[in-house]
């Protein structure tokens, strides 16, 4: 009997965890599409359902902290606005841009007479003893755009194309997007290389405390289709490169909602600080995390932040 009770308990326990913890898997190419000559290659992603958030002591730096990372003697690195995990299901199918927003696609916009005629920056400074100005146009991600900016380029790709189904991605679509199935620290799984991302070597080895001759120190953005950096569901560079806003307001915690509608209809709400996600090409390793999140001001433009848009599919 007692055997029979504990079959029964480990058959249960398999089906809990099954639901939890099986996340969609593709054997095959994930259908991709472009509405327009001038609109951004989408990717039809699958439902599905995953864990939101970081465990606890996913979050991991040795340098003395500072700020929101400052804990106690017994905790002193921990970042408490990526949790609690729950977890989330995909209720509103949609398609995310294979790539993030680039520079071409906004001066399009704006040769079309969208985007408010506003023309970024052109170039970024690459650090160092002898720092120099580095042109990122072409296919280079946008940079230098605020919340409202985004807001702009989806009204205008909306009018293009006579819908209303482009928009930014909540932070749960962000991160269910970013994952692609897996659980992992990374999208590529618990490490990742300089080859698979485009992050900050000199930083990482600061925070880390430690050298890590194996990474590579770029110090500016790369063009979208440059290195190895697509995620299961061919999705690039989601982490790194460049910082990507996301239309969910900034909360100290995550929000607990337990399906995207919920997460969309929340958007609805005025916030000053919207959420960012990903890390960039000057963040360390640490804030590439699948789970990493941070705030920005809605009208802030800074040489980082990107974006990239999601179509809502019906």
């Amino acid at each position: 009997m007692k055997t029979l009770r504990s079959l029964r308990f480990l058959s249960r326990l398999a089906i809990v965890l099954s639901e939890v913890c099986a996340l969609p898997l593709h054997a095959e190419p994930l259908k991709s599409f472009r509405d327009c000559a001038a609109c951004p290659e989408m990717v039809q992603l699958p439902l599905g359902t995953f864990m939101m958030g970081a465990p606890k002591g996913e979050f991991r730096r040795n340098v003395t902290p500072v700020s929101e990372y400052s804990g106690d003697p017994k905790n002193p690195y921990r970042k408490d606005d990526e949790g609690p995990q729950h977890l989330v299901t995909v209720d509103i199918a949609f398609a995310m841009a294979r790539d993030e927003t680039t520079y071409d696609d906004w001066m399009a916009c704006v040769q079309d007479g969208g985007c408010g005629g506003y023309i970024p920056a052109e170039t970024v400074f690459r650090d160092g003893p002898n720092p120099i100005e580095v042109r990122v146009v072409g296919t280079y991600p946008v940079l230098y755009v605020s919340y409202f900016d985004a807001l702009a380029y989806v009204q205008w790709l909306n009018d293009k194309t006579g819908s209303d189904a482009y928009r930014l991605p909540t932070e749960a679509e962000w991160e269910y997007a970013a994952r692609a199935g897996t659980q992992t620290t990374f999208p590529q799984g618990d490490t990742i290389t300089s080859e698979q991302a485009n992050f900050s070597k000199q930083l990482t080895e600061f925070v880390m405390m430690q050298k890590m001759p194996e990474l590579v120190e770029r110090g500016v953005p790369v063009e979208v289709g440059a290195m190895e950096t697509a995620n299961a569901w061919g999705l690039r560079h989601v982490i790194g490169n460049a910082m990507e806003i996301t239309v969910s307001c900034y909360t100290k915690q995550l929000a607990q909602w337990s399906v995207t509608s919920e997460w969309f209809e929340a958007t609805m709400a005025h916030c000053a600080k919207r959420v960012l996600r990903g890390g960039s090409y000057k963040s360390s390793i640490d804030l590439l995390r699948s789970a990493w999140r941070a705030p920005l001001n809605t009208d802030h433009q800074t040489s980082m932040v990107g974006f990239r848009v999601i179509k809502t599919l019906h």
